[in-house]
């Protein structure tokens, strides 16, 4: 991929699309997701794209983000696209700082790279995770459809006012060992959080 892909570039001629993407899993690998919104020179909202992907890892959610953004850039003919991403791991690894070492990674990698090349431009830039809300607030409606959980995304889509409903709190003994929970009786379900209290 040559260097004015990645590269501070002037913009010609009808402006510069940004897409703001983002990936999550909960368990990693656990139930994951995706969330993207892409705005047009006028900075308008054009498209809003989100996916359930199964049980995978985080950054294979980070980069099914990315390629979902790039089909839909050069399904809609748009010559060029600044990408924002709170994954500093696929940012570094697509502006060439940092090696795919992962066999799982590496052919998303090369399908992203493939998909920039066809763009007139190309820019892709981290961000800290607040700058990424609705990016990341679609991945985790995604979550949420695939693990059943779609209280949330629905309150929002009808435009209510109601707050979504609070998963049920279950207190459980354990310890922690190392830095992993064990505990005492019973297993978690892939994509519970855990909270940790001392006594």
């Amino acid at each position: 991929m040559n260097g004015t892909l990645f590269g501070e570039v002037e913009p010609v001629a009808g402006g510069w699309y940004v897409a703001h993407c983002d990936g999550g899993s909960r368990g990693n690998p656990g139930p994951a997701g995706y969330g993207a919104v892409v705005e047009d020179p006028q900075g308008r909202v054009v498209a809003r794209l989100s996916e359930f992907l199964g049980k995978q890892t985080n950054n294979f959610a980070e980069y099914s983000g990315l390629l979902a953004v790039l089909k839909w850039a050069n399904e809609n003919h748009v010559a060029q696209l600044k990408v924002v991403s709170d994954s500093e791991l696929m940012v570094n690894q697509m502006k060439g700082r940092y090696k795919v070492g992962s066999p799982s990674l590496k052919p998303l990698w090369e399908e992203a790279k493939r998909q920039a090349t066809r763009l007139e431009r190309f820019q892709i830039s981290h961000t800290l995770r607040g700058g990424n809300k609705e990016a990341d607030q679609l991945a985790n409606d995604a979550m949420d459809r695939g693990m059943g959980r779609n209280a949330g995304s629905a309150v929002r889509d009808q435009g209510s006012s109601a707050p979504p409903e609070r998963p049920r709190r279950v207190v459980l003994d354990g310890f922690v060992k190392n830095g992993v929970v064990h505990l005492l009786e019973g297993e978690l379900p892939d994509g519970i959080y855990v909270k940790v209290v001392r006594e």
